[in-house]
């Protein structure tokens, strides 16, 4: 385990010094769970792909920002997440503007699904939700982001992301009751 550790490192000092063979061999670590990443924010291969490569270009451009406070693979995933929002983002994804003097937000960590509902079909029933609530359920839910840095990475107030976060789960639990009667989808 050590050993490996040790070549990883050295791996990432050769991708700092520009070297393409350590570039590819991390590339080759990488690529396949980069690809799925990408794939659930992109829901298509192609812009998966892009949007995996572009990750890459940029983690090979900025490497010399990573001080290993993380471990490289959570490193590049944030970097692959940032880039498929960016490109959501271009295609003109919206999020509703909440006027925060009106809400009254309860913070519904508490919630379960019926035993009978696979991960699977959770994952598939958050896919199947408006654009905006299914981003923020999936870095909230699947990602494990708080809502500091969503609101962060989707340049959106934290209030913002608790809302649509709120309402998504309210949409996610109507659809998984569906599921769970054997009515859904």
């Amino acid at each position: 385990m050590q050993k490996g550790k040790i070549y990883h490192t050295e791996l990432i000092e050769q991708c700092k010094q520009h070297n393409r063979k350590a570039q590819l061999k991390l590339y080759n670590q990488y690529c396949g769970a980069m690809y799925h990443i990408a794939f659930r924010f992109m829901k298509n291969s192609q812009d998966a792909e892009d949007v995996m490569q572009e990750s890459f270009i940029k983690a090979f451009r900025k490497i010399e920002s990573f001080k290993g406070e993380v471990t490289f693979g959570a490193w590049l995933k944030r970097i692959v997440i940032n880039k498929s929002i960016d490109t959501l983002k271009s295609v003109k994804l919206k999020f509703s503007d909440v006027d925060e003097n009106y809400l009254n937000i309860v913070d519904d960590d508490n919630w379960e699904v019926s035993d009978g509902i696979s991960v699977d079909e959770v994952k598939f029933a958050i896919s199947q939700l408006p654009q905006k609530y299914e981003l923020v359920l999936s870095l909230f839910l699947i990602e494990g982001y708080d809502h500091q840095e969503i609101s962060q990475i989707l340049n959106i107030t934290e209030v913002n992301s608790r809302t649509h976060v709120s309402r998504g789960k309210q949409k996610l639990k109507e659809s998984l009751k569906l599921v769970s009667n054997g009515t859904g989808y």
